[in-house]
């Protein structure tokens, strides 16, 4: 079994040769390690462990996978791309594998050429995390080639949704109305908040979650204050609030929720008018979720609403981005994006406050799916809980 999905895996090969024809590219490389997974698993619908990676996409050819040996026989298991080979570049420093065949980039290059691949200009997807020695191993091992960035061209791929990717999210939303359920129902006065986590991990990987796309948040009383606090062995006390999230990914894809509870069940009245703040906000960023609108366009309403309450100082995060491989990832649509939105693009309204002097911080947080007419929830189920005011 894989997470990939051969038919998604030969559309997106194509469109990669697509921008190579383009810009007269020769071929592409996409690094990835398992921080930043999504380029790498956008082509393989997988991540090797401890090793970090590219793929090898010739404009003629098959593409190749890159990385280093101890990830080898999983890559040859579980990924769409099962072409490998193994470079130091990659692998876990000093660590040694004699029983491996270990090559470098030139040796890829005489390789390549004796099978009547020339390459003389190639495109580079990653340039803002692939490592400096990786960068100049590959140009020294390729003398003479000329290096261009296309990471913008490559990453716009993602902005667009398949119908096979927005049912991937769709499953992984629903892992996350189950967790919700669990973790709530796991906050208590005294209770840990890995107690809290942990109810909300176990349930997702017992239904299918492939990983998950952030680790846990639990953030109970000041905590909360730290936008993505994860789970601590802190005890949450009577009278908190506890900011929730949880992102677990089905086939890869990220869903999420955020919310912010009352440890003790029961929200005072300065905690319930704060949480309605953001319920109004929410609704009205939501009623901007349709096709041709912007980040400066979306922005608006919630940003004069928070104003109006006085908590436009404590606004850390846009309001609205886009999930996929990443539960936060580009476009956004901040208060100075442009990106134009279009349907089947899948979008978060996420609303937060953080460094507020009596409540610290909080987070409500449920996502949607651009259609020709607006927008439709992923979560029916926190879709209608945040619709109304508490």
């Amino acid at each position: 079994m894989a997470y990939y999905n051969e038919n998604e895996t030969q559309k997106r090969l194509e469109k990669v040769r697509e921008i190579l024809r383009k810009k007269g590219l020769d071929a592409a490389l996409v690094y990835f390690d398992e921080l930043n997974v999504a380029n790498g698993w956008y082509l393989t619908g997988w991540c090797g462990q401890f090793e970090k990676g590219a793929v090898l996409v010739p404009v003629k050819g098959d593409p190749m996978l890159l990385g280093g040996p101890e990830s080898q026989p999983f890559a040859k298991m579980n990924a769409a791309i099962k072409d490998t080979r193994c470079f130091p570049v990659f692998m876990v420093p000093d660590e040694e594998y004699p029983n491996s065949i270990i090559i470098n980039f030139k040796q890829l290059n005489e390789e390549l050429r004796g099978e009547g691949t020339i390459l003389r200009k190639i495109g580079f997807v990653g340039t803002d995390t692939i490592p400096l020695q990786v960068y100049n191993e590959f140009k020294a091992g390729f003398e003479g080639i000329e290096i261009v960035d296309i990471t913008p061209e490559y990453e716009v791929l993602r902005a667009y949704k398949s119908e096979w990717e927005r049912e991937q999210m769709k499953k992984a939303v629903h892992l996350c109305d189950l967790a919700y359920d669990q973790m709530v129902a796991a906050v208590r006065p005294g209770a840990y908040e890995y107690e809290v986590s942990a109810a909300g991990e176990y349930v997702c990987r017992k239904n299918g979650a492939s990983s998950f796309a952030y680790s846990t948040i639990v953030g109970s009383g000041e905590r909360a204050m730290a936008v993505v606090p994860t789970a601590t062995n802190k005890q949450m006390n009577d009278g908190e609030l506890v900011m929730l999230g949880i992102a677990p990914r089905f086939n890869g894809y990220a869903g999420t929720f955020g919310d912010t509870v009352p440890v003790n069940g029961v929200y005072t009245k300065r905690q319930k008018d704060l949480m309605n703040y953001m319920r109004e906000t929410m609704q009205l960023t939501k009623a901007m979720l349709k096709p041709g609108m912007t980040g400066r366009e979306i922005d608006v309403p919630g940003r004069k609403y928070y104003e109006k309450h006085g908590l436009e100082k404590y606004i850390i995060c846009p309001f609205a981005h886009t999930i996929g491989l990443m539960e936060a990832e580009s476009p956004f649509f901040g208060p100075n994006g442009d990106f134009v939105l279009q349907p089947g693009m899948t979008v978060m309204v996420d609303i937060s406050f953080f460094g507020h002097p009596e409540l610290y911080g909080g987070r409500i947080e449920t996502g949607y799916i651009i259609t020709d007419n607006g927008c439709v929830p992923m979560s029916p189920k926190m879709d209608e809980y945040f619709s109304h005011n508490l």
